[in-house]
């Protein structure tokens, strides 16, 4: 099944086109790795609505990137609960051991270090969302041991040696 295709059978659950708009972006964000301008513009397209809405609703939600990601996007809530409770610090970490600034994406492709305004868990702060997983109650020995594992996984999946750099180093 096509893109098109998919999110045409997304918009038909819905009254107003509009109300696609969210499912769209998912389909062709799962598709494409990202959401390029043309992208946005097809959507709108097949939707039969405004250039402007799927912009919005692109640029405004956390989860939808409009320019390549890495394959693991960290991104670390800097609201209040979380800052209080050492996130900035690990931002320092994060940044230094990657070797980018925040907004980055490592040479190799494999991790984007974005902020978040609030993951909406705060009874874990400081917390950090990798994809679809919450990891809460973070320190720098936690995060050294997930930026390992999730090397291991990516090293295991593509067979490439990735240890070089790893934080626990």
């Amino acid at each position: 099944m096509t893109m098109r295709e998919k999110i045409e059978a997304a918009a038909a659950r819905y009254p107003d086109q509009r109300s696609a708009i969210m499912p769209a972006l998912l389909i062709a964000q799962k598709e494409h790795g990202h959401l390029p301008g043309q992208v946005l513009e097809e959507i709108a397209d097949i939707l039969d609505v405004e250039r402007i809405w799927v912009y919005e609703l692109a640029t405004f939600y956390t989860l939808f990137h409009t320019e390549p990601v890495g394959i693991f996007h960290l991104q670390l809530c800097d609201n209040v609960s979380c800052m209080l409770r050492g996130s900035e610090d690990l931002l320092r970490h994060l940044e230094a051991v990657l070797g980018i600034k925040k907004g980055g994406t490592t040479p190799d492709g494999l991790f984007t270090l974005s902020t978040v305004e609030c993951l909406g868990a705060c009874e874990m702060a400081p917390v950090m969302q990798v994809g679809d997983d919450y990891l809460g109650d973070l320190d720098i020995a936690r995060i050294n041991a997930h930026l390992d594992r999730l090397r291991a996984a990516a090293e295991h999946a593509t067979g490439v040696d990735l240890a070089a750099g790893s934080p626990g180093e």
